[in-house]
């Protein structure tokens, strides 16, 4: 079955034919790899020769990266902390509140005219 189109045909037995050519160039080339692997040496980054540091001395915690982003937004953030129960209902009457707004917006010049 051809779907013919603008922009060409669009047949679901090339793209089969495709993706299970794609599968064995990339199996064919995964199969070609080192097949030596040292569990505990390889798995570690390379540093450039530098010992890698302990997670401990290096984590950076979100609340650092995006402290003056937050300070600056702290009065948004306030409110909407305060606007968000995590009651499921809630978000669902928000969805649906805005949805019907947006509608009349949009629906309700056209029924005017």
């Amino acid at each position: 079955m051809t779907l013919n189109t603008y922009g060409g045909y669009w047949s679901p037995i090339v793209w089969v034919i495709a993706f299970v050519v794609a599968f064995l160039i990339v199996y064919i080339l995964w199969g070609m790899g080192e097949r030596k692997y040292k569990k505990g040496e390889q798995t570690k980054p390379f540093i450039s020769g530098t010992e890698e540091p302990s997670k401990q001395e290096v984590h950076v915690r979100g609340g650092n990266v995006y402290w003056g982003f937050t300070e600056a937004l702290k009065g948004y953030y306030n409110l909407m902390k305060k606007m968000h129960t995590g009651i499921i209902n809630d978000y669902v009457l928000w969805f649906i509140g805005i949805g019907a707004i947006l509608f009349l917006v949009i629906i309700l010049p056209e029924v005017i005219k």
